[in-house]
């Protein structure tokens, strides 16, 4: 079994729980069972083909999934997953600079 980090905006699929545990040999796997567990999350991470959505990152053992096998990855006991929105904006300038 895997754990789930699940980021503060997504907790209210999760009966505000911020750690889930995981089930399947890939993160498509885990995703889809997180979802079944907890519905309407995977629609959060996933876009309208399944993919991650650009803005959200997951990370399997603190390296990103992108860069491994995407969806695809292979999960093992004890792997952790993090989920992490991605976070844009501010202002080129602060007040008083």
């Amino acid at each position: 079994m895997s754990q789930i980090r699940i980021p503060t905006p997504l907790r209210k699929f999760t009966g505000g729980m911020d750690e889930v545990p995981g089930s399947g040999n890939t993160l498509r796997a885990v995703l889809e069972n997180l979802e079944s567990q907890h519905a309407g999350i995977r629609k959060q991470i996933c876009d309208s083909n399944g993919e991650l959505r650009r803005f959200v990152n997951v990370f399997i053992n603190e390296e990103d999934a992108r860069y491994l096998a995407g969806l695809d990855s292979e999960i093992k006991e004890g792997d952790v997953i993090s989920i992490i929105p991605a976070i844009a904006g501010g202002t080129k300038n602060r007040p008083g600079e």
